[in-house]
């Protein structure tokens, strides 16, 4: 059984990190071991940025959205001689495990400095808003930034309706569509249009000529980034169509807000399940949920796999839209 391990959040933010380092903090003192938070993720680590943890300090953290250990981009993190400097620093602490919440380049890290020297005991926990981490159904920070798109569709709906206008909505997502298809779906978006499928601009505006002067008031389309530009497609909309086209960028108001029921109570159990595990010595491994149900990853099937876009969802778009 380790005495002494560590925290940190790394990558972009995501609602209910805290409620999982909340979680990961009083599970460890829970057990008598001794807990430290590492601030601004693998940067602070290289800087020894390095402090004990009490349970007071993650009091009035678990409504709060964002990270109270904060997050960075490190650079020199991502070099064997950054990564050495930062195990250095764990082990003049005495820290014996870590605790890791972030995304696929978090988790990737945590893989790269599990195997310096003689190692050290590392399990992770999936925080990302795009749910695009491998193995796992669910990542903290989704559900609620989900709902943040959902609401903004509701709202853009109105003023669409009221100036018979085409709007266009981009939200976040490089690589993965979940946040778009999971939000225009219940938004009942007219498109969605996602990395992952592809899809005819030329067409979508035909149909769209053709619904407006059959006498539709509105639509609604939702752009994952790594589709396309949302300001781009709307101003070849509104050129090819000449219907009144206008764009919502949602951009970082997806990561903020007040995490979700589900995003504080997952979150919860997957620290401290994490702790648990990193406590007992238990290593690369990824925590996240199957089904419901609480699973454990191999942190480099988690880190070397990409997971995919569910094609369920890409069809039941194509029925409902």
């Amino acid at each position: 059984m380790l005495k002494s391990i560590a925290v940190l959040t790394s990558g972009g933010d995501s609602p209910g990190m805290n409620a999982a380092t909340r979680a990961v903090v009083r599970t460890a003192i829970f057990e008598g071991v001794k807990v430290w938070g590492i601030y601004n993720g693998y940067q602070g680590m290289i800087e020894d940025d390095i402090h004990e943890l009490t349970s007071r300090s993650v009091s009035d953290i678990i409504q709060r959205g964002g990270t109270f250990l904060g997050t960075a981009r490190s650079e020199e993190f991502k070099t064997e001689a950054g990564r050495k400097k930062a195990l250095a620093n764990l082990k003049k602490h005495e820290i014996e495990g870590l605790v890791i919440i972030g995304g696929d380049g978090s988790l990737t890290g945590g893989s790269l400095l599990s195997k310096l020297g003689d190692g050290m005991p590392i399990v992770g926990l999936p925080g990302t808003i795009d749910n695009d981490v491998w193995g796992t159904d669910y990542t903290i920070g989704a559900d609620t930034a989900v709902n943040t798109i959902l609401d903004a569709i509701n709202k853009l709906r109105d003023t669409a309706s009221s100036h018979r206008r085409i709007i266009v909505i981009e939200v976040m997502g490089r690589k993965s569509g979940w946040l778009a298809m999971m939000s225009g779906i219940a938004g009942g978006a007219e498109y969605i249009l996602v990395p992952e499928a592809k899809f005819d601009l030329d067409q979508i505006c035909r149909e769209l000529k053709d619904s407006y002067t059959s006498g539709r008031r509105y639509s609604i389309i939702v752009v994952a980034e790594g589709a396309g530009s949302g300001i781009e497609i709307s101003k070849q909309i509104g050129a090819k169509t000449g219907i009144d086209t206008r764009v919502s960028v949602l951009g970082h108001i997806q990561r903020g807000g007040s995490p979700s029921v589900e995003d504080r109570l997952k979150a919860s159990i997957l620290g401290e399940r994490a702790a648990l595990a990193v406590i007992s010595g238990v290593s690369n491994v990824v925590f996240g949920f199957n089904a419901g149900k609480v699973v454990s990853i191999d942190l480099f099937d988690s880190v070397n796999n990409t997971k995919t876009l569910d094609p369920e969802l890409v069809r039941l778009a194509r029925v409902l839209t």
